[in-house]
């Protein structure tokens, strides 16, 4: 199997902490890919908004040297974007484990 596969994929778990020190520190570029929907009742501020339904990873903006992280409710959908981009070649290899769940759970502010 050729590198670049989805069985070759890996997809490393970052915490609540790790991604809100990121985006504070410009570092990390956070990809929502929940749906419209569920975006408009409540989301993280400064992510970026690519509904799975709908995603491409080619069309996400240039990171400009932070690394592209995924989110979304629970964490599950987020693994998924980050193994689709993988297929297609980006080095996109990390979501926010727990996702917006454990964001709040962690105390980190939403906005509606």
């Amino acid at each position: 199997m050729e590198a670049g596969r989805e069985g070759l994929t890996r997809v490393q778990n970052l915490t609540p902490d790790d991604v809100a020190k990121g985006m504070r520190e410009r570092t990390i570029l956070l990809v929502d890919v929940r749906e419209e929907r569920e975006t408009v009742v409540e989301r993280i501020p400064g992510a970026l908004l690519m509904p799975l339904s709908e995603f491409d990873p080619a069309a996400i903006p240039d990171p400009q040297g932070r690394r592209v992280v995924f989110a979304c409710a629970s964490g599950v959908r987020s693994v998924r974007a980050s193994q689709i981009a993988q297929t297609e070649g980006h080095a996109y290899d990390a979501h926010l484990a727990g996702g917006l769940k454990a964001w709040r759970a962690a105390g980190y502010p939403s906005e509606t």
